[in-house]
């Protein structure tokens, strides 16, 4: 090197490190996703039948993310919240944040107030989107935004949610490439969209380094893996019901992929999450069902149990 001292040269603050640091580094989340690594760059695809609480596994994600770090054990940054089937119900996450502010609050008094409320709120960053064009044109405008965004903030976006990734999917494949026909560009097919999808949030990713948790719901059938996935070492319900795992749990678990395979091979860690026949033995959570997560990329063979609440997500 010509001159050392532009290489030793400092280039950041300790506080930008530290920021960067804790972006790159893996860390787990809450449960059910707490089994497994996850850092800047993933994308979790979140999968189940409805109902298998998968927004609300988003939601409880959501809190966790925007909560102080002091006293509340939060992560203190912002979240990216992008809803395409049009049912994410805001007071809901509003009264479930207000409940975590105030359980805190009970053990340790002085650190709950409404300013510290809205504060929280205002990391929650909510857009909604009509269809699959609409959905296209938000990842576009986030490229641009993210940087205003930091600005205003004074701290980064951590989580990118998709809630649910499919909601468009079988509109698109009805209406066929002339759903598309305004755009100013050549004719698009569902295979063409979610390539654009896949290569918006890669763009964004590599400007932008931010865990991307998207849901999606599932159709219960007989999984049947691509080439791709087995060229690449992606793990599928094949491979599940081929291993150890007993034929009723593959049962319980088994569904048909439809989403182009762009989306499938974009994500990079994938869990199954179901509602559970069983019920709980305690009468004041009895009105509470009990949902069961298994990872399945990577696989993990064993399952959890877990019940949700306005509480958060306990596991069983």
């Amino acid at each position: 090197m010509e001159n050392p001292m532009l290489w030793i040269k400092h280039d950041e603050t300790g506080h930008e490190y530290l920021d960067r640091l804790a972006v790159n580094h893996p860390a787990f989340l809450l449960p059910p996703l707490h089994r497994v690594p996850l850092c800047a760059g993933n994308v979790l695809e979140i999968i189940g039948p409805s109902p298998s609480a998968k927004s609300e596994v988003l939601l409880q994600a959501s809190i966790y993310c925007v909560l102080p770090k002091l006293h509340f054990g939060g992560l203190e940054r912002l979240v990216m919240y992008l809803d395409l089937d049009c049912r994410f119900d805001v007071s809901r996450f509003a009264q479930c944040l207000k409940t975590r502010l105030m359980q805190t609050h009970q053990h340790d008094e002085g650190f709950y107030n409404d300013e510290l409320f809205q504060t929280c709120m205002s990391r929650f960053l909510y857009m909604r989107c009509h269809d699959s064009i609409e959905f296209l044109t938000s990842l576009k405008t986030i490229q641009s935004e993210i940087p205003k965004i930091k600005e205003l903030h004074g701290i980064s976006v951590h989580f990118l949610m998709i809630d649910s990734i499919g909601a468009y999917f079988w509109m698109d494949r009805f209406h066929g490439p002339h759903h598309f026909k305004d755009i100013k560009r050549e004719n698009m097919s569902l295979q063409s969209i979610m390539e654009n999808v896949s290569r918006e949030i890669r763009k964004i990713l590599q400007v932008h380094p931010m865990l991307v948790l998207a849901t999606k719901a599932t159709i219960l059938g007989l999984e049947t893996s691509t080439s791709e996935e087995k060229r690449h070492g992606r793990c599928s319900f094949n491979d599940v019901t081929s291993s150890n795992v007993s034929n009723r749990d593959a049962e319980k678990h088994s569904h048909k992929e439809y989403m182009p395979s762009s989306w499938q091979l974009f994500v990079t860690h994938r869990i199954f999450l179901r509602i559970s026949d069983e019920k709980s033995d305690d009468r004041k959570d009895e009105n509470y069902p009990i949902y069961t997560s298994k990872w399945i990329m990577p696989l993990l063979h064993f399952s959890d149990r877990f019940r949700v609440g306005d509480d958060g997500i306990v596991l069983l």
